[in-house]
């Protein structure tokens, strides 16, 4: 807090300290009877001792109460005495000042009545008076009074300024008046500010005019220009309300000639009806430096408020617009546009925003009130500044018309840098009779600067009712060098969702709007996922959509995940990369639909992107699953999705397809599982090879029959190890009671893949286990062989899987997999798979694979045999046990 004179704090702290002595005082004598005069509880010695402690303890605090009590007085007159001391100080200060002030001021005030230098008076509250004027050479004005009362009097003027320095004073408000057909009283005059810096005073408010019969509104006093050379313009005065016609608002003051903001324009006043509400005032205008004013805002429902004021000419914002009116633009050099002005009325459209020039940020959109769309939002400036943000829709009417308004678009980022504005959300519905209400589409975005900005988000579609939709907008674009794609907005109610926007060259495409999720009849489309260009990821798709991911940037980047698709929809495919980058995931198919394909991964480097899963169908069969993306010279093959299940009496689907592993280097993608049905399992898809270098896929799963009567699916073989250098992949496992699948071979140096496990069957015999692959050509061991599966009741066992070869110089083959057990009725054990040969020259034979049991009355499974060992050197594999 800043002081200019101390001495009534300290005085008041004097007065407060002695009371507060004082209370102290009072407390002690009010305590001392009862506490030193405490009688005995009982005749007893202990009772007399317990009222003799307590009395001496009073005793000693009596004494050490009465030396407080002295310390304090002492204090509280050293505080008193320094007060006093310091306020004749000051006074002996003060007065060479004042006498000077005096000496300079009397002879003018004995000649005009004006001292040079001081501030005029305020006016009395109610007098109607105009405020005193200040000194003719520096001063501030004083307030002119407000009108007086119930008669509808005028508000006092604002009293003058000095001449060189010093602020306009403000004009008085004029007084309500209650009488039949009688009007408010005018507010007063804002008087001008000094010449060499001051604001112009602001106009008073007209009072209102309320009596029966029509009384208008008081207009509203004029605003104080502001100093010549510098300084703020004051604000028009509101108009009064009237229950006749309201009051006028009057226009805000310019700026100073140099620097200095321009005034507000003043509100219309409310009249008893909507074509009789006042007249707003438009803002002032600025003029080198400063922010043009405000413009009134006019309450009628379909009549324009004041315009908005110009901007100076080099510095400065433009002002925002009155109803329906648009936003001024901003200074040449520097500035903010204006924002629009909102619509009140259905016929008034909402304003634009103001644009920037050089640097600064386009204004927002004004919003609607009913059915129109939004203002869209001005453009940022040439060299740098953001899009303005578009405006609200409108709400909708009732019957005929029901729809929202649209949002409106967002500003573009017009120069080097800036993002570009975000789209207006669209109105809301209105309830009607019959028919679908729709929700207002959502603005789009504006587009990003030339070397750096986003686009701007797109507006979300208005909430709809009765059964109607809503469109979300699209994201704006990054159309320069570097910037992300604006996202898309979302749909409502089944409406479509809007698009993402595209990528600079370097930079993110905007991610796809949400759809609104099922409407009346179907599902909305999703908005897609916006491309890069030359650097960045690819924007996802939305789920529910079936719509396709963004592609990544032709240099690198990775593709956008393709949505999931709704109702009869398939889902999206991810989006491509470029030379670098993985690949998008694909999206999961919509009730019974495919699923989308993986994204293929870079030419150069980067992963396939994993197929989406096939939908699932209650009543129908399954669908396939999407197929997984190839990569290119390095990278790993995507995986394939799972195929959709199917219900008690359908079929499964097939897994996807694995995608391939790099040309050069890079695993292959794992084959996708077949999906389970009540009548027939789908097959599980075959495992990707690699390239050059790299290892096979492993094979899918065959899916279950779980009706129990049906055949599963088959399985997927593992794929093929690269051709230098790789293992091989391992086989998928039988649906019920299929045989697993076969292991994939390895390449010049590597391991074949083992055999998939034979498929568990619901009741009957166990299936075989697949086998194992081939090693490596110059070098690398065989794979296993897989199990065979178990029998149910009175079903075999499965026979094992053979294990691989050891085709190369060196290397050892592979084991037999173990026959399953018999059913635990007559059942007979599997044969154990036979151990794998040894063809090339050192090696050991593969062991062969143990028979199955049998719990039963069955016959136990013999063992396989074992395989031969190499040429040169190696031993011949063991036989297997007999179960």
């Amino acid at each position: 807090m800043l002081l200019v004179s101390a001495d009534p704090e300290l005085a008041a702290a004097a007065m407060d300290l002695a009371n507060i002595g004082s209370a102290v005082r009072a407390a002690n004598v009010a305590a001392a009877a009862p506490t030193t005069g405490l009688l005995a509880a009982a005749a007893d010695e202990v009772s007399a001792a317990i009222a003799s402690l307590f009395g001496e303890h009073a005793l000693v605090y009596q004494a050490v109460s009465a030396q407080a009590a002295a310390f304090h007085e002492q204090f509280a007159q050293a505080v008193n005495g320094a007060a006093s001391s310091y306020a004749a100080a000051e006074a002996a200060n003060a007065s060479p000042l004042q006498a000077a002030l005096n000496l300079i001021n009397a002879p003018t005030e004995a000649l005009v009545g004006r001292p040079l230098i001081g501030n005029g008076a305020d006016a009395p509250a109610g007098s109607g008076l105009n405020g005193g004027a200040a000194g003719i050479l520096i001063g501030n004005g004083g307030n002119g009074g407000s009108g007086v009362a119930a008669t509808g009097g005028p508000g006092g003027n604002g009293g003058a300024a000095g001449l060189l320095w010093g602020h306009g004073g403000s004009g008085g408000a004029g007084a309500n008046n209650s009488a039949a057909g009688g009007a408010g009283g005018a507010g007063g005059n804002g008087a001008a500010g000094g010449l060499f810096g001051g604001g112009g005073g602001n106009g008073g408010t007209g009072g209102n005019g309320f009596g029966i019969g029509g009384g208008n509104g008081g207009s509203g006093g004029a605003a104080g220009a502001a100093g010549f050379f510098g300084g703020a313009g004051g604000n028009g005065g509101d108009g009064g309300s009237g229950t006749g016609a309201g009051g006028a608002g009057r226009p805000g003051a310019n700026g100073g000639l140099w620097y200095g903001n321009a005034g507000n324009g003043g509100d219309g006043g409310i009249g008893g009806t909507v074509a009789t509400s006042g007249a707003a005032g438009a803002g002032g205008n600025a003029q080198l430096f400063g922010n043009g004013g405000r413009g009134g805002m006019a309450v009628g429902g379909n009549v324009l408020g004041g315009a908005a004021g110009h901007a100076g000419l080099l510095v400065g914002n433009g002002g925002t617009g009155g109803s329906g009116q648009a936003g001024a633009n901003g200074g040449f050099l520097y500035g903010n546009g204006g924002d629009g002005g909102q619509s009140i009325g259905q016929a008034l459209a909402p304003g634009n925003g103001g644009h920037a020039w050089l640097i600064g940020n386009g204004g927002a959109g004004g919003a609607a009130f009913v059915q129109q769309a939004g203002g869209a939002g001005g453009n940022g400036g040439i060299v740098a500044g953001n899009g303005g943000i578009g405006g609200h829709g409108g709400v909708g009417l009732q019957g005929g018309v029901v729809n929202g308004g649209n949002g409106g678009n967002g500003g573009n980022a017009m120069g080097l840098f800036g993002h570009g504005g975000a789209g207006g959300t669209g109105g809301p519905g209105a309830g009607g009779f019959g028919g679908n209400n729709n929700g207002g589409t959502g603005g789009a975005g504006g587009t990003g600067g030339l070397v750096y900005g986003d686009g701007g988000r797109g507006g979300d579609a208005g909430v709809p009712l009765n059964g109607g939709t809503g469109i979300g907008g699209n994201g704006g674009n990054a159309v320069g060098l570097l910037g992300n794609g604006g996202a898309g907005g979302a749909g409502m109610n089944g409406g479509s969702g809007g698009n993402g926007g595209n990528a600079g060259l370097f930079g993110s495409g905007g991610n796809g709007g949400d759809t609104g999720g099922a409407g009346t009849v179907t599902a909305g489309t999703g908005g897609r996922g916006g491309n890069a260009q030359l650097g960045g990821n690819g924007g996802n798709a939305s789920n529910g959509t079936g719509q396709a991911g963004g592609s990544g940037g032709l240099l690198f980047g990775n593709g956008g995940s393709g949505g999931s698709g709704g109702a009869g929809e398939a889902g999206g495919g991810g989006g491509a990369a470029g030379l670098f980058g993985a690949g998008g995931t694909g999206g999961l198919g919509g009730p019974g639909e495919p699923g989308g394909n993986g994204g293929h991964g870079g030419a150069l480097w980067g992963n396939g992107g994993a197929g989406g899963n096939g939908g699932d169908a209650a009543t129908a069969p399954g669908a396939v699953g999407g197929a997984g993306g190839n990569a290119g010279l390095w990278g790993n093959g995507g995986s394939g999705g799972r195929g959709g299940n199917a219900g008690f009496n359908g079929v499964g689907a097939a897994g996807g397809a694995a995608g391939t592993g790099g040309l050069l280097h890079g695993d292959g993608g794992a084959g996708g599982n077949g999906g389970n049905g009540g009548a027939r399992g789908g097959a599980g898809a075959t495992g990707g090879d690699a390239g050059m270098y790299g290892n096979g896929g492993s094979g899918g799963s065959g899916g279950i029959a779980s009706g129990g009567t049906g055949p599963g699916g088959a399985a997927g073989a593992g794929g093929n190890g690269g051709y230098l250098r790789g293992d091989g992949g391992n086989g998928g496992n039988g649906g019920s009671a299929q045989a697993g699948g076969a292991g994939g071979n390895a390449g010049m140096f590597g391991s074949g893949g083992a055999g998939g496990n034979g498929g568990t069957p619901v009741f009957g015999t166990g299936a075989q286990g697949g086998d194992g692959g081939a090693g490596g050509r110059l070098y690398g061991n065989g794979g296993s062989g897989g199990n065979g599966s178990n029998g149910v009741a009175s079903g075999s066992g499965g026979n094992g899987g053979n294990g691989g070869a050891a085709v190369g110089l060196i290397g050892n083959a592979g084991n037999g997999g173990t026959g399953g057990s018999g059913g635990n009725l007559t059942g007979n054990g599997g044969t154990g798979g036979n151990g794998g040969n040894v063809v090339g020259q050192i090696g050991n034979g593969g062991n062969g694979g143990n028979g199955g049991a049998a719990p039963g009355t069955g016959n136990v499974g013999i063992g396989g045999s074992g395989g031969t060992g190499g040429r040169l050197y190696g031993n011949r594999g063991t036989h297997g046990l007999i179960g």
